[in-house]
């Protein structure tokens, strides 16, 4: 059976899924990278729109909107004593050298990116990162070298963007493995409960199936940008109802595997 046809059918047969148990552990490996795969495919998409739009909305917002600055010795001083607000299409760019903000502030936010009195930060289609300002050593920053710096970001997105998503996708690929371990974990209390003979490998296994139905249900809210209330709880209770379902499919005696 072709990785596709294992997709789909993941979706709905624990029967199947069950069925994979006895696969070679190369062909489950490929499958979680394939699915991660998918489940990053949103993310990539916004993250690559938000950051080219993004650079050149920052440019045209601080050339016209933002006052004078000094980024010296780790903080950020300016000529106004209010933290600046400036909206511009899907971006929301805030300027804060009071202190009111903090990182708080930036994980509840979205598409946003922010210049704090210690740091910089941004919250792009969920990624959220910040770098202190301490990393610039000696070095001031005015404004007109943002501007010469975010001209030169420009110039080189081709080269960044392909390493962000490689590093977006290689983070994901290791949250899933770690998800299923963990899924794996719980379905050897599951072959108890069900009195099943079923060894840990195979259970990796029907775990790394078993999370294919909740992973595309949240791939397709994320692209239609949908929250969904208490996520986390619902897709780990469905992996854990599909994991059961294919446990339970397994005959019951010591050579099912």
């Amino acid at each position: 059976m072709n990785i596709l046809k294992q997709l789909f059918v993941s979706l709905y047969s624990p029967k199947d899924i069950a069925a994979f148990r006895k696969q070679g552990i190369g062909k489950t490996i490929l499958y979680v990278f394939f699915l991660t795969l998918l489940s990053v495919l949103p993310s990539f998409y916004y993250f690559s729109t938000s950051i080219t739009t993004g650079l050149g909305a920052i440019q045209n917002t601080i050339e016209s909107e933002v006052p004078s600055f000094t980024i010296e010795h780790g903080e950020l001083n300016m000529e106004r004593n209010t933290p600046i607000t400036l909206n511009n299409r899907d971006m929301t760019i805030i300027f804060d050298s009071t202190d009111t903000l903090d990182q708080a502030d930036v994980s509840r936010s979205e598409n946003t990116i922010y210049f704090l009195k210690n740091e910089f930060a941004y919250n792009i289609t969920g990624q959220t990162q910040s770098f202190p300002y301490s990393m610039l050593g000696d070095t001031t920053v005015t404004r007109d070298d943002l501007l010469s710096l975010i001209h030169s970001l420009d110039s080189i997105l081709p080269l960044v963007i392909p390493i962000s998503l490689t590093v977006i996708y290689l983070m994901s690929a290791a949250m899933k493995f770690i998800e299923i371990t963990v899924l794996a974990l719980f379905g050897l209390a599951l072959r108890n409960l069900t009195g099943k003979t079923i060894h840990y490998s195979q259970l990796f296994r029907l775990a790394a199936y078993s999370v294919t139905l909740p992973t595309i249900f949240f791939i397709i809210m994320d692209s239609l940008r949908t929250i969904v209330p208490n996520g986390f709880i619902i897709h780990w209770f469905v992996a854990i109802m599909m994991l059961m379902l294919a446990i339970k499919e397994i005959p019951s005696n010591k050579n099912n595997g």
